[in-house]
């Protein structure tokens, strides 16, 4: 009667310290968290785990059964399988690690198979069932990880069924038997805890960072927008005291052209034609003084609740109805039940009215689309409406677009820059934002106007004014 299967399953607990050999090749296993740790995904692991990893195969391989030449070639596949497992996930990014698992745990049976003296179940090298074992535990959730174990002690304990054949299964030979499958088990959730820690921690690392990005976008724009404000200011009161110094001479100048023209209408009517040029032109001059004023003059507002939508079309309405150019589609996209947003009615219209202005004068003859869009939005932590004005121009030129809200910046053949300066400064008294963004075509304002109380301050101009 051959040897009893307790007798031969005492022999792996007496050598199990020492032919644990197979557990150190977990540490040439690619970083588990593909998705959470970039850093460990892009640069892999250390080439000197592999070396490692290869060492401890050798190790196995020089062991008994040494010419048994199934079992070397096992120990090889298990090494390129192990070695290019991350390769393997990266190609199938769905099903690589099902793909590891399952041939890990192929391997693992066939090199039982291949190592088993006598009963195939009491090879030495059943921790070999670790491999797949923490490969799964490391790349799936708790629940899919006790599926895998027991999918790996289902394989273990597969030659059960001929040994059986063989010999009596004692009380002592089936502890060991439990034993190494709760050992199974027990690394797996150990593994996996670890995992689900290091995915966690991870997430949350990358959740900080993406906040301190936010964050530190935000501050680069609004310390972009205090620069600009400060220019504005600065240029402002350059812009006021000169048009104050320009426009009484112009006055004088204007006076004296009328009076020459009025008493050389009939003495000279080459004189008199001459001083109508001059009045002309001095009134082109003084309207352009005007405008420099109305720039550096401070804007007080009487805000109230307005609805933007209905202010944002009587402007379309009276722009498109004034138009002489190519034909402009305008595309509306409002959302509905917007908030009442408290602005200055008459202001709010001007900014609208030169930023719809200049997208059908971009368009120009050739005509294009005008696509306008009103939602709830929220920006740096305050709640309102943003607005969208896109249209199909030829845009502003890149090297333009962050100083086109500065003064006497402009893209039009006429006109002296001051209408989106204006237009910041209007918004930016509301304590709204406006940027410039980049488009496939064309230019796309976009304007951000908070819902806060009407008790803000009535005077737009900033306080440096």
């Amino acid at each position: 009667m051959p040897e009893s299967l307790k007798a031969r399953a005492s022999q792996p607990a007496a050598t199990n310290t020492n032919v644990a050999a197979p557990q150190p090749a977990s540490s040439g296993w690619p970083a588990p968290p593909v998705r959470t740790l970039p850093g460990l995904t892009q640069q892999g692991p250390p080439r000197w785990i592999d070396l490692l990893l290869i060492l401890f195969l050798i190790g196995l391989a020089l062991l008994p059964p040494i010419g048994e030449i199934h079992k070397q070639l096992i120990l090889l596949a298990i090494a390129i399988v192990q070695l290019t497992e991350g390769t393997l996930i990266s190609a199938f990014p769905r099903r690589g690690r099902y793909y590891a698992v399952l041939l890990k745990i192929a391997l693992a049976t066939l090199l039982l198979d291949h190592t088993g003296e006598w009963l195939t179940i009491n090879s030495m090298y059943y921790p070999i069932y670790y491999l797949p074992v923490m490969t799964a535990a490391m790349y799936f959730d708790t629940i899919a990880t006790l599926l895998w174990t027991l999918l790996a002690s289902a394989a273990f304990c597969s030659y059960l069924i001929p040994a059986l054949r063989e010999v009596s299964l004692d009380a002592d030979a089936v502890t060991q038997l439990t034993i190494r499958i709760l050992f199974f088990f027990l690394v797996a959730i150990v593994v996996n805890r670890f995992s689900i820690e290091l995915r966690l921690q991870a997430s949350r690392s990358q959740n900080l960072a993406d906040r301190l990005a936010a964050t530190n976008l935000r501050l680069e724009q609004a310390q972009a927008e205090a620069r600009r404000s400060e220019r504005l200011a600065a240029l402002g009161q350059m812009s006021a005291g000169l048009a104050h110094e320009i426009r009484n001479p112009l006055g004088v100048i204007k006076g004296s052209a009328e009076m020459l023209m009025q008493k050389l209408q009939n003495a000279s009517p080459l004189a008199s034609e001459l001083a109508g040029y001059i009045s002309f032109e001095v009134n082109r001059l003084s309207a352009l003084v005007a405008r420099f004023l109305d720039f550096a003059r401070p804007l007080r507002a009487e805000r109230r609740p307005e609805d933007i939508a209905k202010l944002l079309d009587r402007v379309l309405a009276s722009v498109a109805s004034h138009w002489q150019g190519g034909i402009v589609a305008v595309e509306k996209n409002y959302e509905r039940n917007l908030p009442m947003i408290p602005l200055d009615e008459n202001l709010c219209e001007r900014a609208f009215l030169n930023l719809v202005q200049n997208a059908y004068e971009a368009m120009g003859d050739a005509g294009g689309a005008l696509r306008v869009s009103i939602a709830r939005a929220n920006s740096g932590g305050r709640a309102g409406v943003e607005v969208r004005l896109e249209d199909t121009g030829p845009g502003v030129p890149a090297e333009l677009s962050e100083q086109i809200f500065n003064p006497f910046v402009t893209t039009k053949k006429t006109g002296v820059g001051l209408g989106l300066s204006i237009v910041s400064q209007i918004v930016d008294g509301h304590r709204g934002t406006i940027r410039l963004e980049s488009s496939d075509v064309g230019a796309r304002f976009v304007l951000f106007f908070p819902a806060e109380s009407a008790s803000a301050p009535k005077e737009l101009a900033s306080a440096s004014r």
